[in-house]
């Protein structure tokens, strides 16, 4: 398979290329790194991306950012970080990406356990969160030619320690079952489903 990974640079990118790579043609997909540049806040960018690829099988997104911070500076400025990044540039993935893709192929996106768990400091993910699971439900029904999409939705995951301090009583997510999170949904037969590898 042709897989795009955007995010390849990331933790759970590089981890999903390793263990993805020996087995079907990886596209490491990054802002500023990897085989091809994107910045996925710009749906031009987006749109050169996949052309730059051309038809593929799946994309997996690591991608998104979003404002993490006290609530008393939460402000419209900085919640955008997660509507431009987190949520619509996921969503675009898909709206774009849709027109590229190859039939009977599909797209992961990546969300996580704040969407029905928040905690402090994260009121911005959290809603970008859960617009990208209620998209990933929607859009299993309408995308066509056989196309699947899921989510993956992590809590946090053991390679990212410097979260561990906001994530309190929570087990992290080994690296392992985030991998075979990703696979259920990139290999597998679902569609519409938040897979949550914990």
């Amino acid at each position: 398979m042709k897989i795009i990974i955007v995010g390849a640079s990331g933790t759970m990118g590089r981890h999903l290329t390793s263990a993805f790579e020996n087995e079907h043609e990886i596209i490491k997909v990054d802002f500023n790194d990897g085989d091809v540049q994107v910045d996925i806040t710009s749906t031009e960018s987006i749109e050169n991306m996949f052309k730059k690829v051309g038809q593929f099988d799946a994309v997996i997104s690591t991608a998104g950012p979003t404002y993490v911070g006290p609530w008393k500076n939460l402000t419209d400025k900085e919640f955008r970080k997660g509507v431009e990044g987190k949520m619509m540039g996921q969503i675009n993935l898909v709206l774009i990406g849709q027109h590229y893709i190859n039939a009977k192929g599909s797209f992961t996106l990546i969300t996580g356990a704040l969407s029905h768990d928040p905690q402090l400091n994260f009121a911005n993910a959290s809603a970008a969160n859960g617009a990208v699971d209620g998209f990933v439900r929607a859009a299993a029904i309408e995308l066509e030619n056989g196309i699947r999409i899921n989510a993956v939705s992590p809590t946090v995951i053991e390679n990212s320690p410097q979260y561990f301090p906001y994530f309190p009583g929570d087990i992290p997510v080994t690296m392992q079952q985030l991998e075979y999170g990703f696979r259920k949904s990139v290999f597998g037969a679902n569609t519409g489903q938040i897979i949550k590898p914990y």
